[in-house]
């Protein structure tokens, strides 16, 4: 039997990292929906099904605090995990068994979280069974789930685009082209399908866009997105009733933004909204409003509705920080009812007063009792923090002595990816133990970062090492999608790029303890 069944495993997945995977993000989003989170004991346990380059799953591990399991039957992947797993030093265990391999053992804990990003749409029937099934035997009582799939009716006009390329690149393709050539291939053609009038470009206009947005695309993301033998996006309710068979129930949206109805319909919507009862339908009726393609959602085992009281009290603990520089706020956020314009006033003053005390993690109790922030309200502010928090500008943290635990793990890891920043951009992202999760990062940020760590002083010398290191390779920078030729042209921006974060990155690092 061939062990992929179906995966494509010819081509490697990205080395991206999905924040909402973090369990604080996940304890938060429970909390403002009112739910209780995971009641962790003395050791937590996280367990992620088809980690893919396993860049999350070891973020999570370096800087959380608890033992990680995963399991991704691309040994690829899993060799990259567990060489990062060495490298931190985390209590992780991740292996390439399949999922009923994993389902099948008898040396694993209970979990307090389980997680899948996107895996659900890219697999057999078979192995849902068997998913649903690890979730039943694994999931402790009150334990949480982060469950993101590809959605309908979202993705309704792309799938006649998917199949006809999916075709073509197993018709036409061969194994000596490659995959990325396969799929480049496999794109052309739908352009010259477009380009003669075919009528479903006709008849869905929206088709022509979401090629080409493809043909700008990752193609080892596109490969895993677009080319598996398997590949089934479902509706809410579909997906519920697979889920119920693990005695799961639906929650809340992950993303922060997706649970204020403010930041995603509008007033019609919303007055037709609140005619539906929580559950099934609704859900379904708000992916239809939306349209939604790819839905992040929190289920649980159990988890117990807070009262508003207790609600408000669990929230008061929280603590929360800045994980991006004030500077760049940008008093907007992108939501599904488009960009949203935030009250100057409100959010100034709110992050105003998370930057006190030199950005140290904040209650949120006592956020609500700031003598700046109790003439907004507390419900005002909440709404902000939320907000800070979705937009990724803010993040929960851990306690200060489960942050000094994990330190020197981050330390190890943050190392090893600044080091290899030097050859490539595939990772973007470095460990905190402040907040126990990541913080985005790119390459030439962290090549900086590599200079400094040498005794380098100054932005223009850490400048001048990131050139010195891309001219060796014939590395040239892209700006505004033009290639810049010169060594002075690439000079120049690097320095610029490195004053930015000698001004504004690098205080804010330093506080998230992501570098000394």
């Amino acid at each position: 039997m061939d062990w992929t069944s179906g995966y494509r495993a010819d081509i490697d997945y990205t080395y991206g990292y999905y924040r909402e995977l973090a369990p604080g993000l996940i304890d938060f989003a429970l909390l403002m929906s009112g739910y209780e989170p995971p009641q962790r004991s003395s050791s937590m346990n996280y367990l992620e099904l088809g980690y893919g380059q396993g860049v999350s799953a070891n973020i999570q591990a370096a800087a959380g605090v608890g033992d990680f399991w995963g399991a991704d039957f691309n040994p690829v992947h899993a060799n990259h995990a567990q060489s990062l797993a060495r490298i931190s030093g985390a209590p992780a265990h991740f292996s390439d068994e399949s999922f009923a391999d994993m389902l099948a053992r008898d040396d694993m804990p209970p979990m307090d979280y389980i997680v899948l990003h996107g895996i659900w749409s890219w697999v057999s029937d078979e192995n849902r069974k068997v998913i649903v099934d690890t979730i039943r035997k694994r999931l402790k009582v009150g334990g949480a789930v982060y469950f993101s799939y590809n959605t309908l009716p979202g993705w309704t006009t792309a799938m006649p685009l998917r199949h006809i390329m999916s075709l073509h690149s197993e018709a036409m393709g061969s194994d000596a082209q490659g995959m990325a050539s396969r799929i480049d291939g496999a794109i052309a053609f739908g352009n010259k399908l477009s380009d003669v009038n075919a009528r479903y470009f006709q008849h869905n206009p929206l088709a022509k866009g979401r090629l080409d947005a493809i043909a700008g695309q990752n193609r080892n993301y596109l490969a895993h997105e677009y080319f598996n033998e398997t590949w089934t996006p479902m509706y809410f309710s579909e997906v519920n009733d697979w889920l119920s068979e693990a005695k799961l129930s639906y929650a809340t949206a992950s993303s922060l933004l997706e649970q204020l109805d403010g930041f995603n319909f509008t007033t019609p919507q919303r007055d037709l909204m609140n005619t539906l009862p929580a559950g099934v339908l609704r859900e379904t009726v708000r992916d239809y409003m939306l349209n939604t393609q790819f839905r992040r959602d929190l289920y649980t085992r159990g988890a117990r509705r807070l009262t508003p009281l207790e609600r408000a009290e669990r929230l008061n603990d929280v603590r929360l920080v800045l994980c991006a520089p004030s500077s760049s706020f940008p008093f907007e956020v992108d939501a599904n009812i488009g960009k949203v314009g935030l009250r100057r006033d409100i959010y100034e003053a709110v992050i105003e007063a998370l930057e006190a005390d030199k950005g140290a993690p904040k209650r949120i109790g006592d956020l609500l009792e700031h003598p700046k922030l109790t003439p907004i309200g507390g419900a005002s502010v909440l709404e902000a923090l939320a907000v800070l928090v979705g937009a990724g500008h803010a993040h929960p943290a851990l306690s200060d002595a489960d942050a000094a635990a994990v330190a020197p793990r981050c330390k190890k890891l943050n190392a090893h990816f600044i080091e290899r920043a030097r050859i490539g951009n595939d990772i973007q992202v470095l460990a905190s133990p402040v907040i126990g999760a990541g913080v985005n990062i790119g390459r030439f940020e962290q090549m900086f970062l590599g200079a400094r760590a040498k005794g380098l002083k100054t932005p223009t010398e850490w400048a001048k090492d990131a050139w010195d290191l891309m001219a060796k390779q014939n590395q040239l920078i892209v700006k505004n999608n033009e290639v810049l030729r010169t060594a002075e042209s690439n000079l120049e921006e690097l320095d610029a790029q490195a004053k930015a974060l000698a001004e504004e990155r690098l205080p804010l690092l330093r506080r998230l303890k992501v570098v000394d």
